[in-house]
C-alpha cells in the first residue's frame, strides 16, 4: 500500500511563496505520476500539476511548479506569488502515469492534505 505524507503548508502573507514536499513510501514511484491537487472550502479539488519521468502536467496557473526526486520518492510543488484565493488544502497523489497527449491525471493513491493559508 502506498503511504504519502505532505508537509510545508502554513499561514502566509500574499505575495510569499511556499514549497510544499510530499513523502511516499510503501512503493518504489519511479515508473508512477506523481501531483498535488487543492480544495478549497466550499469548492470541488482543482488539479495543481503532476509529473512523471520526461513529462510534466500542469494547470493553467503558472506560478505553480512541480519537481521530483526520484531519489527520495518524493514530489515537490513551489507557490510563488500566493494570494488569498490560493488558500487550500493541498493534497499529494500519485498513480498510473499519464500519456504525452493527457490533458487530465486520475490518481489512485492520496495524501491526508496540508493546509495552506494565504492573508490578504
Amino acid at each position: 500500500q502506498v503511504r504519502l505524507v505532505e508537509s510545508g503548508g502554513g499561514l502566509v502573507q500574499a505575495g510569499a511563496s511556499l514549497r510544499l514536499s510530499c513523502l511516499a513510501s510503501g512503493r518504489d514511484l519511479g515508473t508512477s505520476a506523481m501531483g498535488w491537487f487543492r480544495q478549497a472550502p466550499g469548492k470541488e479539488r482543482e488539479f495543481v500539476g503532476a509529473m512523471v519521468r520526461g513529462r510534466s502536467l500542469d494547470s493553467a496557473d503558472g506560478r505553480f511548479g512541480i519537481s521530483r526526486d526520484y531519489g527520495k520518492n518524493s514530489v515537490h510543488v513551489f507557490l510563488s506569488t500566493l494570494k488569498p484565493e490560493d488558500t487550500a488544502v493541498y493534497y499529494c497523489a500519485a498513480g498510473a502515469p499519464f500519456g504525452a497527449q493527457d490533458r487530465t491525471w486520475t490518481p489512485q493513491w492520496w495524501g491526508q492534505g496540508t493546509q495552506v493559508t494565504v492573508s490578504s
